[in-house]
């Protein structure tokens, strides 16, 4: 089973909501004890009774990494949401066949990528990273495994990212040299960090100590100030900052990588029961379509079942989000996966070459969004995020410019409040405080690099009186407001001056 939400430190008290969440994962029934080759046993005898499964239990069984919230719709919001029993083929050969579906929950891709190896488990859910190490456990094995979908993802390489203590006096990476980044190893975020510290020029051992640390051991060493800098996987760099214990001083958007999560299957089995498979992707697909409609519905059930606050879940999954929910395999995503296998063998972790033409299987969700009725081949070129179609809660004009979006989640209120600009949303705020009211959480967008940010985390340049910009680092800002003219502000300062400004 998973972490409790006790087990990720600093959980902000919220005395207006409700009683703490519980993990509500449903415990996994026990795994067939059947090895592999009663498996294929088993198919042998599924094709050889005149086209029927002769009333075969079919085992499905799925590793998710709910705390992974990225990973939701390829787990998660499946499983609570019942729809892969939605989609499961109940005609042709599987006519008489009953299902025995499986859940199991884990907090990073290597101990899922295990389970897959020894057979307990179908299909899994993962990143990038550790999915490319997916590839070469079953091939070191004898194997294969297919990747067969993006599930969310970043061209940018946005998700990933580095925190340091809220206190720490370091802005940047290139603060960090000489200095002790812990990470989980064998990440995406390892693969991320590892990339970052090649670009300072920096060699590990020597100009940075990079050791191994999971996110939960992270959080309580942030916490008491006990490293100097973590980098990790989504949710983290987001979610520690958010509970107000460290701050992201660097988005893998900066490192220029793409990055993403997507699902794994066991080629036997998707040899074996390729509906099955694609019924696992229409189910992925429905889930991605309801949490597109519903965000703030969606974010608070992750809330519920992982203790992953539900701020931190829309922040990725509601419109304009750090990353965007895609499940085709764009090219960038594809490199992502080369980029992987050569990092692995930078770590001595792989000796070989894995055929990456084979390994990224792209028939099973293509078949898939051809049922679901997606174009596929429309989704492949469309690289936009997950859209805001809305108009602005003070003025009702039409927002069409995402550069200056920020939004506020209200207490109380279902859903988030969308702004045309960080000043539109201020003023918005001290009215709904002057009332009583109170945010649950405000957004804004990096105006260079596009990225939801919480508003209160960011930097702000003012230009030409009330007209201001959010920017993630404070270099940033300082380099924009040198170009267009302006003030460097952070979250409070920037409310005030615009007070100010209006009392004029």
């Amino acid at each position: 089973m998973g972490p409790s939400p006790r087990t990720f430190p600093g959980r902000p008290a919220h005395p207006a909501r409700r009683s703490p969440p519980v993990t509500a994962f449903r415990p996994a029934r026990r795994p067939l004890a059947r090895p592999l080759a009663a498996l294929l046993l088993s198919a042998t005898v599924f094709g050889a009774t005149a086209g029927t499964a002769a009333a075969e239990t079919i085992r499905v069984a799925v590793g998710t990494q709910d705390t992974t919230i990225n990973c939701a719709t390829g787990g998660l919001l499946i499983r609570e949401l019942k729809l892969l029993e939605k989609f499961l083929p109940h005609t042709g050969k599987y006519k008489d066949a009953t299902y025995d579906i499986q859940w199991r929950n884990f907090t990073s891709g290597a101990p899922l990528t295990n389970e897959m190896v020894a057979g307990k488990l179908d299909l899994g859910a993962m990143a990038d990273f550790p999915g490319s190490l997916n590839g070469y456990a079953f091939a070191k094995a004898g194997r294969r495994s297919l990747f067969l979908s993006v599930l969310s993802g970043s061209v940018k390489g946005s998700g990933n990212g580095i925190v340091v203590p809220k206190d720490s006096p370091v802005q940047a990476l290139a603060d960090l040299k000489g200095k002790t980044i812990s990470v989980p190893f064998a990440s995406t975020a390892h693969g991320l960090l590892l990339r970052a510290v090649k670009a300072q020029g920096w060699e590990p051992g020597r100009d940075v100590t990079i050791i191994t640390q999971a996110p939960e051991v992270a959080g309580s060493a942030l916490l008491a100030n006990k490293i100097e800098a973590h980098a990790d996987f989504v949710p983290f760099a987001e979610l520690f900052p958010w509970r107000g214990f460290a701050r992201k001083i660097y988005d893998g958007a900066q490192a220029d990588a793409p990055t993403f999560h997507g699902a794994l299957v066991d080629a036997v089995y998707a040899d074996t029961y390729p509906e099955i498979v694609e019924a696992y992707l229409r189910a992925a697909i429905e889930a991605d379509r309801l949490i597109a409609a519903e965000p703030e519905t969606y974010s608070e059930l992750i809330e519920k079942v992982t203790g992953i606050e539900a701020e931190v879940a829309y922040l990725f999954h509601g419109p304009l989000g750090l990353q965007t929910r895609d499940l085709t395999w764009k090219p960038e995503y594809r490199q992502a996966v080369k980029t992987s296998f050569e990092t692995l063998k930078l770590l001595k972790k792989a000796d070989s070459d894995i055929d990456l033409d084979r390994f990224v299987d792209d028939r099973f969700i293509r078949a898939a969004a051809k049922q679901a009725g997606i174009d596929y081949e429309a989704r492949l070129r469309d690289y936009a995020p997950a859209p805001l179609v809305a108009t602005d809660a003070a003025t009702g004009a039409p927002i069409t410019d995402p550069a200056r979006v920020a939004q506020i989640w209200v207490r109380g209120e279902p859903k988030v409040r969308h702004y045309a600009s960080p000043e539109g949303a201020f003023a918005a705020l001290a009215a709904l405080e002057k009332e009583g009211g109170q945010a649950r959480v405000v957004y804004a967008q990096d105006r260079g690099t596009g990225i939801k940010l919480f508003a209160t985390q960011a930097w702000y340049v003012r230009e030409a009186g009330k007209h201001l910009s959010a920017f993630l680092l404070k270099a940033d800002a300082e380099a924009f407001a040198k170009a267009k003219g302006g003030d460097v502000l952070d979250f409070a300062a920037a409310r005030a001056g615009l007070s100010k400004l209006s009392a004029r």
